[in-house]
């Protein structure tokens, strides 16, 4: 689990010092401020840290960081990450289960990144992102226009994603078997998904929000919403659909385990306030069962939901939230954050009540 966030100049995030991460982390702030990037920037840290040593990888985390760094920014050179109205060098540092990892470099940076120290024990957790917009309809599209083509459009966050829903649940069930040696005997039947004993519960409660589930069809190379007996094109199922039966795949085709971070850029997108709701309750759930997250976020219903799960709960709740210049933190075990989002929304409600007394 990641501990500690730090950066400084860093694009758009001049100073960030994040402490005492929880298993749920919130990003609030306006459109703009940063938060998608602040995700980003951590999603490109565990990853590289994943991809270290995996297999027979030969690379050292130096190279796999630029070329991620590189990927999921896709700006012309990696020096252009640095805050322009700064001349100090870019900082990155986090804590993972309480080992260091930490980077830097400077705007003249093109080819490689010289400042990387890494005592993290090498991961075999697979990490993922969960961008705003829904990936499920243009998934062939990501594969053929990063696989083939080489070039900038859909960053790593799209492609690592596309590449992890690829994976169908025998072949997550086997490549598990791979790396660990459990049998078959051993767990459930691999047609119901690696891992389904650890998140039964949890994909049982995506799959009646959801009230079917998605499946790829590897020699069409299609995708589609099975409900029931009966199986639609992906094209005619709704947006909300698809963002969350994404989750649903990941943990049946074993690409997401117990510690996994999972990033989700606007879990809110797409989804009524109902769904939102339930959506949250089942992100809680597995954060009880190891998986970390990181959500960023402008919505009111996800930090009220988000406030209730953690006074049910007694959860610490870490809160990241952008006002000014400065990034405040807080926790919502405490309180709700003072924030522009939390403020407009009480605003409306007393704008409300005036009228119901005029």
């Amino acid at each position: 689990m990641i501990n500690s966030v730090q950066l400084k100049n860093f694009g758009p995030l001049t100073e960030i010092d994040w402490q005492d991460l929880g298993p749920i982390n919130l990003v609030i702030g306006n459109n703009g401020c940063g938060k998608s990037f602040l995700l980003k920037a951590i999603y490109s840290a565990v990853r590289t840290l994943e991809d270290y040593k995996r297999g027979d990888n030969p690379e050292d985390a130096s190279d796999i960081l630029f070329n991620k760094l590189y990927w999921t920014f896709q700006t012309e050179k990696i020096g252009d990450l640095v805050s322009k109205q700064s001349d100090a060098s870019l900082y990155f540092g986090l804590m993972i289960d309480k080992l260091a990892f930490n980077y830097s470099f400077g705007k003249d940076t093109s080819k490689a990144i010289n400042s990387v120290e890494n005592n993290v024990t090498p991961r075999e957790s697979n990490s993922i992102f969960l961008p705003a917009k829904e990936v499920i309809s243009i998934h062939q599209i990501i594969l053929e226009t990063r696989e083939r083509g080489k070039r900038f459009g859909f960053d790593d966050t799209y492609f690592d994603l596309a590449k992890a829903l690829t994976i169908t649940e025998l072949e997550g069930f086997i490549n598990n078997f791979e790396k660990t040696g459990v049998t078959i005997s051993e767990h459930q039947s691999p047609a119901k998904g690696y891992g389904s004993k650890e998140f039964e519960e949890s994909r049982n409660k995506l799959e009646l929000l959801l009230d079917g589930k998605i499946e790829y069809d590897k020699t069409s190379s299609r995708w589609y919403f099975k409900k029931g007996r009966q199986r639609f094109s992906i094209g005619i199922t709704a947006e909300g659909i698809k963002k969350i039966a994404i989750l649903d795949t990941l943990l049946g085709n074993g690409q997401l385990d117990k510690d996994s971070i999972v990033f989700i850029d606007e879990p809110e997108s797409n989804l009524h306030p109902k769904a939102i709701s339930d959506f949250l309750d089942i992100i809680a759930l597995l954060a009880q069962q190891g998986l970390q997250f990181f959500l960023a976020s402008h919505s009111y219903a996800v930090v009220k939901k988000l406030f209730l799960i953690a006074q049910q709960h007694q959860l610490s709740i870490p809160v990241i939230s952008k006002e000014g210049d400065n990034w405040l933190q807080s926790d919502l075990l405490q309180d709700m954050p003072d924030n522009p989002i939390i403020n407009e929304s009480i605003r409306l409600y007393e704008e409300e009540v005036d009228l119901a007394f005029k």
